[in-house]
């Protein structure tokens, strides 16, 4: 009797341990267990950091800087640049004979800068932008929504190179003009999630006690976006990195004597035909595997944010 009474009760703490344990999981927690089981994801974000890491660690390793001209290498035979430990041109060299390692590093450096700041100034703004719209709503909402649609009637790409050729070619108009233009389809998204959003009880209980709106657009909307927002952003990224990389391949980008993605890959592109394939594959590996990666990670956070899979 003692003893069934004593299993008993073990086994009723066994419950309620678990029980304790399953309430206590969060959303935050329940997304990163699941995020963590996505392989793809994981193998995803360790392939971005390595790459992250090899442009700044990179630089320590290299024997020439990204405008110093090796001399040795210019003449008419193809193998003469071409990647070289021993030469200290581990990636091979352009057709002026600089040395593509290093303008490899320096490039993943401004693609990358440009890709996360320009997605950062895309999502603050239009978290704001949508959120703002949504909760106040009425003819401000319409206001507001007319005025993205209107902006969304512009091609992207011509005002961006008009931005340019205006006001010059450099890398902080580049993130003025693709950060600013990049927010509009962020504020759509977050103004939808922002209309769910407002009739909740939480914020009718901020409301009744008095909150004013820019407090509860601050503490209460924007803080339960945060998932979407991430997962968006993440799509946003690869989108910026892409842009960039165009304008920079049109000669419109960074210039000389500093480079990018695009600017290495349109370089690359013009001397395909002289036997210097290192020349565009290398830096349009490193593109290429970069926008995979994420993808990779933005899907892998989708389905870890997603409500259907707790």
């Amino acid at each position: 009797m003692i003893v069934a009474n004593k299993n008993k009760i073990v086994k009723l703490a066994e419950n309620l341990t678990a029980d304790e344990q399953t309430s206590g999981r969060s959303l935050w927690a329940d997304a990163r267990t699941r995020f963590m089981g996505n392989k793809a994801a994981i193998t995803s974000l360790v392939i971005l950091v390595l790459i992250v890491l090899f442009s700044f660690v990179g630089p320590y390793f290299a024997v020439w800087t990204y405008e110093q001209i090796d001399w040795n290498t210019m003449g008419s035979a193809a193998t003469l640049g071409m990647p070289s430990i021993e030469t200290g041109h581990y990636f091979g060299t352009d057709d002026l004979g600089r040395d593509l390692y290093s303008r490899v590093i320096q490039g993943t450096q401004i693609s990358l800068m440009v890709g996360i700041v320009g997605a950062t100034i895309a999502v603050v703004v239009g978290t704001l932008y949508g959120a703002t719209s949504g909760y106040i709503g009425g003819r401000t909402d319409q206001i507001m929504m007319r005025i993205v649609d209107i902006l969304m009637a512009i091609p992207f790409m011509f005002v961006l190179i008009l931005l340019l050729v205006v006001f010059g070619r450099s890398i902080i108009m580049l993130f003025v003009g693709i950060g600013l233009l990049s927010w509009l389809d962020m504020s759509r998204i977050v103004r939808g999630q922002t209309l769910n959003l407002k009739n909740k009880e939480f914020i009718e209980a901020a409301q009744a006690t008095g909150v004013s709106d820019y407090k509860i657009i601050i503490r209460h909307i924007v803080p339960n976006l945060l998932g979407i927002v991430a997962v968006y952003a993440t799509l946003l990224v690869p989108g910026i990195i892409i842009a960039e990389s165009f304008i920079s391949f049109l000669g419109l980008g960074v210039q000389e004597p500093k480079t990018s993605w695009g600017a290495l890959i349109s370089e690359g592109a013009g001397t395909i035909n002289y036997d210097t394939e290192w020349q565009l594959l290398v830096p349009l590996s490193f593109f290429i595997v970069t926008l995979f990666c994420i993808y990779f990670i933005g899907d892998g956070l989708r389905d870890a944010l997603d409500p259907k899979e707790r």
